[in-house]
């Protein structure tokens, strides 16, 4: 495991411990320790009298991909770095007792913190896996949908997570994910000088490295749509694409 990747599950795991403690996860152990635009505050009320408070207060997303994805009944979704679970119990809800919903996740303590969220939900339609999203523990073509939640842009190996989205979907099968993109004129030094790895900004993707990489796998019907600026010329973003 790389030095930055353990930087990351690292602080990861404090947020865990936070919320576990009944604190917001959003401390200093998060990307919301440089923004305020991280966390439960993407989600509406409604949305969050779905979930455990425990996991709404582990929350360290940048969006709400359960809004981009437009779940349906019996799907298989995968979400990829999935915290403390709230993408996963709130999918599992939409997709339904004929649906399935996995959480993939490096950090043991998120991962024990989500499967207690899950419990307490009681959504029994979930299973939880340790792993890393450049090498998803799943067959190929065995999920209907991929989301993600501000997880991409702290991976340090992502041409692997691009071929794994694509490696995992059925033909079909889409992405909705939520994620810190740059603006395209923005070199990685320029972006490194907006905010830390850890904090969601120094190792987004521009705009159209985004993209490139998507079309590169073979994604079609790609979107990329700014939502908000969470630093000067860095967007939280929602992103589309289709397999064919």
């Amino acid at each position: 495991m790389s030095e930055l990747r353990e930087h990351v599950r690292e602080r990861y795991a404090e947020a865990a411990k936070l919320a576990f403690g009944g604190s917001c996860g959003c401390g200093p152990a998060s990307c919301c320790d440089e923004d305020a635009d991280y966390g439960a505050a993407h989600y509406d009320a409604a949305t969050l009298g779905e979930v455990p408070d425990a996991a709404a207060l582990a929350s360290l997303g940048c969006g709400n991909p359960i809004a981009v994805a437009e779940l349906r009944e019996g799907e298989t979704v995968l979400d990829l770095g999935s915290g403390g679970g709230i993408d996963v119990i709130l999918s599992a809800r939409r997709v339904g007792p004929t649906g399935r919903a996995y959480g993939l996740d490096m950090t043991d303590e998120m991962l024990e913190l989500a499967t207690r969220n899950a419990a307490d939900a009681g959504v029994g339609n979930v299973e939880f896996l340790k792993g890393l999203i450049e090498e998803v523990p799943l067959p190929d073509a065995s999920v209907d949908v991929v989301i993600s939640n501000c997880v991409i842009n702290l991976s340090t190996e992502k041409a692997k997570v691009f071929d794994e989205m694509f490696r995992v979907l059925r033909s079909g099968g889409r992405l909705g994910i939520s994620d810190i993109v740059a603006a395209n004129e923005l070199s990685p030094a320029a972006r490194a000088e907006r905010g830390s790895y850890v904090g969601c900004i120094a190792g987004a993707l521009s705009f159209e490295e985004y993209e490139r990489e998507l079309r590169r796998v073979g994604f079609t019907d790609v979107a990329i749509e700014p939502t908000y600026e969470a630093a000067d010329g860095m967007f939280g973003a929602i992103v589309r694409a289709v397999k064919p």
